[in-house]
């Protein structure tokens, strides 16, 4: 089953600053709801240890990301894979730019994915609300990581 997200968030910091975090593994793990591990890879990526749960299903996913298209500090390709035992799999991509605005930095970012296994039988519309969640989740604690001062920041 295959979905697609969209969506932008400006912060107060520069980009330079943004792009720096978006390198970070601590700064990533605080962010991405139910991360348990993430390691920088010898390859520039991550190995990522995951917490979901979708409706019923619960799962660890074990995976790793990996990051192209680099442009310091204007954005990259983000790439990954998880697996999750009974539950399925995850896959998919995000293109995330960076663009210098008068407030600060506006990030914007195009997801596609796919999930399978028991996952993928839960339906379309609960895979898409739940994945909606997790992305608002990541980047409102990415937002408040990189722009503590910013109070209730919202999606632009």
């Amino acid at each position: 089953m295959a979905m697609t997200m969209t969506g932008e968030y400006v912060l107060t910091a520069e980009p330079a600053t943004v792009w720096e975090k978006l390198n970070d593994p601590e700064a990533l793990k605080a962010c991405i709801p139910g991360c348990e591990e993430l390691e920088k890879t010898d390859d520039g990526g991550f190995r990522a240890v995951v917490k979901v749960k979708v409706g019923p299903v619960k799962a660890t996913f074990k995976g790793k990301v990996t990051l192209s298209d680099l442009d310091p500090p204007h954005g990259y390709t983000i790439s990954g894979e998880g697996e999750g035992g009974v539950a399925g799999f995850a896959k998919g991509g995000a293109k995330v730019r960076l663009l210098k605005i008068p407030e600060g930095t506006k990030l914007t970012y195009d997801v596609e994915a796919q999930v399978g296994g028991k996952l993928a039988q839960l339906g379309g519309r609960l895979i898409n609300g739940v994945a909606k969640k997790y992305a608002d989740d990541f980047f409102a604690n990415f937002v408040q990581v990189v722009s503590p001062a910013q109070e209730g920041a919202a999606p632009a």
